[in-house]
């Protein structure tokens, strides 16, 4: 069973059939189980369910969110950036003590790699620093997550 949603998902995929985004594509969202029952989703809790359900198990969401593919859209705000992830691993620390500051040569490192305009760099540093504990909201959080919040807060 497996073996044939795999391949019809990847035959929908490969014929580049234009999918209409009605009800369903709103309550569910996209990914493989939103491709799959697209069709007959509109309307039908028991599709609808369907397609959650095929979505959050086959990992295809997640991918198609990140990716733009899978009857996804990528967000405008989606940081892919394998240097600005390790920059921020590596100095997590220091990056949270300079953002609580305000200023800081591991804080400017990080703005001039999240793609701030020069010209714009201290209000953003300072729109980070009033709102730290949404950047750093845990003593738990994972780059990830300080990354996005980091944008989100400039942004908003």
């Amino acid at each position: 069973m497996r073996t044939l949603l795999l391949a019809l998902a990847l035959s929908v995929a490969a014929s580049g059939v234009a999918l209409a985004q009605g009800q369903a594509h709103v309550n569910t969202g996209c990914g493989l189980g939103t491709m799959l029952w697209e069709r007959k989703a509109d309307g039908s809790a028991v599709f609808q369910s369907f397609q959650a359900t095929t979505n959050g198990t086959s990992g295809t969401q997640t991918f198609g969110i990140s990716s733009g593919t899978s009857n996804c859209t990528k967000p405008s705000a989606f940081v892919q950036n394998d240097k600005l992830i390790n920059f921020v691993q590596s100095n997590m620390d220091n990056l949270a003590k300079e953002m609580s500051m305000g200023k800081g040569e591991t804080l400017d490192t990080f703005v001039e790699m999240m793609g701030v305009p020069q010209e714009q760099s201290v209000i953003y540093k300072a729109k980070l620093q009033a709102n730290f504990d949404k950047v750093f909201s845990s003593d738990k959080v994972e780059v990830a997550q300080v990354i996005d919040n980091a944008y989100a807060v400039a942004n908003s």
